[in-house]
Order: structure tokens, then C-alpha cells, then sequence
């Protein structure tokens, strides 16, 4: 049986198609027969919970965890948020089982397959077509081989392992060693894409608690906005129908504050972004449209989107500094 290639944790994978690109996506809106279709009769049957086995210096631990992060659309960019605060990361993972190992080579390896001590553990807590997550591709070629039991890895679950190795000691109270450099995933895609969006570029061991919990911030603010985006879209055309006033190149905030002028017949602080010709045509047959529209979600995505976007500058802000004073740390050492 050939070797299989290994790559050093925490870079990027060779050129090729990414099995992550290959991996069925789901709409969670999608009724539940659609998912099983998408996702097979497993991942339904089993409540949407894969199995994890994760590596601690000592040992391995099994983990449950909730499924459905690893096929939505934007997974690849989005599952590191789920691990920038221990609080958010406990309600979609959970221990079940760890144990010390002796000899780690010899639980999972290519010439001896899976030591009974860690197939034991495994079958123990695994349901009929149940997937199981592993964080090598050594890994999963051997247990898929050895086992019979289908397993999943590629670059979503990578992120996946960085946001686990990052409340290691939390997740796994009873493992109090550190995990030696190479065993690490030193840097998640999807923060890297989201700090490079903003302008930062880091290297990985610049990363700290600050700066995850600050630009998870800033993918949360985005986020919100991404989601508003289409029903706004949905009730600008009410703008140029009513109006005469086309808002096609508006942003989210922008169409939402006309909907605020409309509904409260006040300019107030919105004047900034429209015109005097705008402002005014969105106050003249102000008082015979507002009764239309439902008012108080109008204001309420208003105030959510202002939020957001005072959120987003604040973070922008402190990660700026962060990254500056890393930098220069980094330069005097």
C-alpha cells in the first residue's frame, strides 16, 4: 500500500481541484427531503452530528459535532467564526470521550492500521452511517481501509481543526500539554481571507485572541448585512416604482435609511447620503406610502445596519493598531 502525502500542517494544499470545492452545499431552507438528498440518508438519520477524532498531544478524543457548519455555501470562510470565543464554540462542539495513549504511533498508523484501544473507542460512540472527521489524510485513508467507516477531510475541516486545537485545553480539560508547532494548523483560510479583504497581512504566529475576536467582529457586521441585502434589494424596487428614484448601485445602509425617511417623514442624520432633488421626492408623498410599509421593521433594520456598520469601523480600528504593534514587536525581536 503506497504512502500517502503528507504536507506540512497549516499551508495551503497543492495545486489541484480542492476536495473541499467538490463537497455537496446545502440551503438550509431547503425542505428536509431535498437535504437528504443532498447530504445522503446518514447525515439526516443522525441529526445532521458527525463524529471528530481529534489528536491532543497525549491522546485522542472523540468529539460530536453539529454537521451542518461543514456544507453551507461559505463554510471554507465562515467556520473559524464559530471558534473565535470558547462560549459560541462549546454549543456546536462537544467532548465525549478522550484517552491517553502510551504509544500514539502505533494507535493509527499505514503498517498496522487502527490499534484496538482507539477502534474500540471509535465504534463505541459512532451510529449506523455516521461520518467521521479526521484532521490528516493519512488519517482517513487508514480508518476508511481498516474500518470500513467513511471519513471526512479537506480544507473546511482544517478550519475546523484550527478552531478546536485553538480551546484545545478547554474542549479537553484533562489534557495539559501543548501541541508541538507542527502538529498545528498555524493559520485559518477564511480569517486570512477576511484580514486580507481589510487590508491586513499577517503572518500566522501574529495571530492572537485580539485579533480573532476583533475581525470576528468585523465577518459578523458583513455578515448581517449580506443577509438584509436581498429583501432591501426586494423593497428598493418600491423606490423607483413609488419614487421614480433608482437605487440599483445603493448599499444596504443607504436603501434602508430612505425607507427610514419615508416611514418617519424626518431627514434627520440620513441626509448626508442623498441628494436635495432625492431628499426631497422621498419627503413630498412621504405620508402617502408610509401606511404601506411596516414601520417598525423599516427602523429596526435602519438601527441594525447603523450598528453595523459603527461595529464594523470601531474593529477595523482596533485591528489596525493590534497589527501595527505586532509588527514592530516582530521587528525589534
Amino acid at each position: 500500500m503506497p504512502l500517502p502525502v503528507k504536507r506540512r500542517r497549516g499551508l495551503a494544499p497543492p495545486p489541484g481541484v480542492s476536495p473541499a470545492s467538490r463537497r455537496p452545499r446545502i440551503d438550509l431552507n431547503l425542505p428536509m427531503g431535498e437535504q437528504r438528498a443532498t447530504l445522503g440518508d446518514g447525515f439526516v438519520d443522525n441529526n445532521g452530528i458527525v463524529l471528530v477524532l481529534f489528536e491532543t498531544p497525549t491522546g485522542f478524543a472523540i468529539f460530536g459535532f453539529c454537521g451542518i457548519h461543514l456544507y453551507v455555501p461559505d463554510a471554507l470562510e465562515s467556520m473559524w467564526v464559530n471558534f473565535a470565543r470558547y462560549e459560541r464554540a462549546r454549543e456546536i462542539v462537544w467532548l465525549k470521550e478522550f484517552q491517553t495513549f502510551e504509544d500514539k504511533a502505533s494507535a493509527i498508523n499505514v503498517g498496522t492500521g487502527v490499534n484496538r484501544q482507539l477502534t474500540e473507542m471509535i465504534m463505541k460512540w459512532r451510529r449506523p452511517k455516521q461520518t467521521l472527521v479526521v484532521g490528516k489524510e493519512e488519517y482517513r485513508s487508514i480508518i476508511e481501509s481498516s474500518l470500513g467507516i467513511p471519513c471526512l477531510h479537506d480544507e473546511i475541516v482544517m478550519e475546523l481543526m484550527w478552531g478546536m486545537q485553538r480551546h484545545m485545553h478547554r474542549l479537553v480539560r484533562k489534557e495539559k500539554l501543548e501541541l508541538p508547532k507542527e502538529d498545528r494548523v498555524l493559520m485559518s483560510q477564511g480569517l486570512q481571507m477576511l484580514l486580507s479583504r481589510y487590508g491586513f497581512h499577517i503572518e500566522p504566529e501574529m495571530v492572537n485572541d485580539q485579533i480573532v475576536v476583533s475581525a470576528s467582529a468585523l465577518f459578523n457586521c458583513d455578515d448581517f448585512e449580506k443577509k438584509v441585502n436581498p429583501a432591501l434589494r426586494t423593497i428598493g424596487r418600491y423606490l423607483k416604482d413609488v419614487f421614480g428614484i433608482e437605487c440599483k448601485n445603493w448599499g444596504a445602509l443607504k436603501i434602508a435609511s430612505a425607507f427610514k425617511i419615508i416611514c418617519t417623514n424626518e431627514i434627520g442624520d440620513s441626509g448626508k447620503m442623498f441628494s436635495k432633488d432625492i431628499s426631497f421626492k422621498l419627503l413630498e408623498d412621504a405620508d402617502d406610502y408610509k401606511d404601506k410599509l411596516n414601520t417598525a421593521g423599516c427602523l429596526r433594520t435602519h438601527e441594525a445596519l447603523v450598528s453595523a456598520r459603527q461595529c464594523r469601523a470601531k474593529n477595523e480600528g482596533i485591528l489596525a493598531s493590534l497589527v501595527k504593534k505586532l509588527k514592530k514587536r516582530m521587528k525589534q525581536n
